[in-house]
């Protein structure tokens, strides 16, 4: 009875322990964000003074949403926000729905030379995108103009130059072949036998149960498509089509330009600029928390 009193009592100050370092982990990886956030909402004068202590981490002082609206009055960062929101929307939603198809085939499907086009898929990851950043600005800058009704839209400046080249993502297959490999196969035999097609196996069957890794390859390409910049500083220069990164350039350009003959930068105005473009990639991560821990340990069991 003493024994198991004891490893009781190890067991709870171990996990005491881990606990603990990782709420110190959390706080430390915190600080920066919570700099941000904070920031937005004082002077810049006040950041500089408050950045040697503390306070630089607490709301005092001089708090208010000035910062905001001077951002917003300066730069269009509504449409660049909207701009980025679209992209990543449709190229995450198309990708999510491509790639899982692709995988079911390469997974579920038996058929000759498909381990032969995994490895050709996987091999695509080891070059990095600016390795073919120009021949593809090379081939989308001389594809033709597309006619309709009157209209033209071009490939240049527009928002499917910055989605079509990345709808399919080797990455993304991968993810889905490792983890449709590891569904028990009764399932989709016992459906082969019930008489359903492989469409309705994968729609039916597949992706009701594969929430985890949906989560996952949403999330991070999600998380790609926020965060682009070199491509669309290539192909976008109207301001109409700017996602937020090539925007923040553009936005602290112009914003210390006009500020020049007031002696300080605007910190804070960058700041809250900061925090309008970071609030989307932290409630995509929350809402889709649950599942994206959920795929890490269940890939961890399964190996």
């Amino acid at each position: 009875m003493n024994s198991v009193m004891t490893n009781k009592k190890k067991q709870n100050f171990s996990n005491i322990v881990r606990y603990g370092f990782m709420m110190i982990l959390a706080i430390i990886f915190s600080f920066p964000v919570i700099f941000m956030i904070v920031s937005s909402l004082k002077p810049s004068i006040q950041i500089l003074r408050d950045s040697s202590s503390l306070f630089a981490f607490l709301p005092v002082g001089d708090i208010s949403l000035e910062n905001y609206v001077k951002a917003f009055q300066r730069a269009p960062i509504s449409l660049f926000v909207f701009n980025s929101l679209l992209v990543t929307a449709v190229t995450m939603v198309l990708g999510l729905l491509i790639n899982s198809m692709a995988g079911f085939a390469l997974a579920c499907m038996r058929w000759k030379g498909k381990e032969i086009l995994l490895s050709v898929i996987i091999a695509t990851l080891i070059l990095p995108f600016e390795t073919i950043a120009i021949p593809l600005l090379m081939v989308v800058s001389k594809l033709p103009w597309i006619g309709l009704e009157g209209l033209k839209f071009g490939w240049l400046n527009s928002y499917h130059v910055q989605i079509i080249p990345f709808i399919v993502d080797a990455f993304s297959i991968f993810l889905f072949v490792q983890f449709f490999k590891s569904l028990p196969y009764d399932l989709i035999e016992a459906s082969r036998i019930d008489g359903a097609g492989w469409f309705r196996i994968y729609s039916q069957v597949i992706v009701p149960i594969s929430g985890p890794v949906f989560a996952t390859a949403a999330i991070l390409r999600g998380l790609f498509m926020w965060n682009q910049y070199l491509w669309p500083s290539m192909v976008v220069q109207s301001t109409q089509f700017r996602p937020v990164m090539v925007g923040l350039g553009y936005f602290w350009q112009l914003t210390s330009s006009n500020t020049a003959g007031e002696g300080i930068l605007p910190w804070g105005e960058l700041m809250a600029y900061l925090t309008v473009i970071t609030a989307p990639v932290i409630i995509l991560f929350i809402s889709l928390q649950r599942a994206f821990v959920e795929s890490i340990a269940t890939t961890g069991l399964k190996g």
